[in-house]
């Protein structure tokens, strides 16, 4: 081979692979649109729709520019914690926006939920520098574990049975949404901490996608999800195999209704079963249903459980039940017990 050939040669090998680099970064970027794509359909506004892009589907593409600004740099004052996409700031976009960025370096993807009334909504995305970013809606009243438990800044607070019903069934709703989707959509990290509430205590569901984001990104070490987990289906941590499904989904929901009514101390008493911070002005009846509805969701075999539409409408007739009859202990009616005589029985 004479020089000039082996030159040209030379020049075709580099053009070969400047055209592959710059194909590998179409794909990435390819990648990416995907997964906001298969985020948005998480949502529930026409996600469904071929050939809507990411932005027409109302998460737009922000500018770091914009989010350094609106987080004042990323600022520690601007900080609110860590989730599993990564870090999470409160930032102030300049139409008056108040978001939470997360914020993550390397190429993830991002997780585009619908506009659904329980899913927090995903507003826009950024992708700059070697980092991405999503950007949501900010919920400024917390999680329910706040609200149950407290954290060093507040304690918990007292919520009545009525209200834990409102938050339980639109909890389900959200839930139920994302199993509706074609095909099913499981959220695999559900859990207390990841159920949102707004200034009128409409909850909404968390971090929706973003496990299985990641894990389509072959991103490991950052999954809050373990074999001692209490939210995690016993039969996947007795395998160790944490293969999630919709049935996975539904015994997590299960453990958030024991959460959210339990006091945490074992007993097969009701009394001592309900958190002690509920008033009395709540139904035996009620109480015994959900509970029944819980038992249900966290059975043992996952093809027992109900389905989060069945659930859903379950805890939508309780809590219609329970307003009705709390509604009639007013007039003393002697069909209806109250959870303090329940308890004065049981012991």
């Amino acid at each position: 081979m004479d020089a000039s050939a082996g030159g040209s040669q030379e020049i075709r090998r580099k053009k070969t692979s400047r055209v592959k680099n710059r194909w590998e970064q179409v794909l990435l970027s390819a990648e990416w649109i995907q997964h906001l794509m298969l985020l948005l359909r998480l949502d529930g506004n026409d996600a469904r729709r071929p050939g809507k892009s990411a932005e027409s589907q109302g998460a737009r593409c922000l500018t770091l520019e914009e989010l350094n600004l609106a987080t004042r740099n990323f600022s520690n004052a601007n900080f609110i914690g860590y989730g599993m996409f990564g870090e999470v700031y409160k930032g102030l976009l300049q139409d008056g926006t108040i978001v939470a960025v997360k914020r993550r370096q390397s190429p993830p993807s991002q997780e585009f939920v619908q506009e659904h009334r329980n899913l927090v909504k995903l507003l826009g995305y950024c992708q700059e520098n070697g980092m991405q970013m999503l950007v949501y809606e900010y919920i400024p009243n917390g999680s329910v574990s706040t609200h149950l438990h407290g954290n060093s800044h507040a304690p918990g607070v007292r919520l009545e049975f009525k209200h834990r019903l409102s938050i339980a069934h639109g909890t389900a709703k959200g839930l139920r949404h994302l199993h509706s989707l074609t095909p099913p959509a499981i959220h695999m990290n559900f859990k207390t901490s990841n159920v949102l509430v707004d200034e009128d205590f409409v909850p909404k569901v968390a971090d929706t996608g973003i496990p299985g984001l990641l894990d389509r990104l072959g991103v490991t070490g950052l999954s809050s999800r373990t074999p001692n987990d209490p939210f995690v289906d016993p039969r996947m941590r007795e395998s160790m195999n944490l293969n999630f499904s919709i049935q996975s989904d539904v015994y997590s929901f299960g453990v958030f209704l024991v959460e959210l009514v339990q006091n945490f101390q074992e007993s097969s008493d009701i009394s001592a079963i309900a958190d002690n911070r509920m008033t009395s002005g709540f139904t035996s009846e009620s109480m015994k249903e959900l509970l029944r509805l819980t038992s249900w969701c966290v059975s043992p075999m996952s093809e027992q459980r109900p389905s989060m539409s069945l659930v859903e409408a379950e805890i939508h007739r309780i809590r219609e039940q329970e307003i009705s009859l709390t509604t009639v202990m007013t007039g003393h009616s002697p069909t209806v017990t109250l959870g303090s005589q329940l308890f004065r029985t049981s012991r």
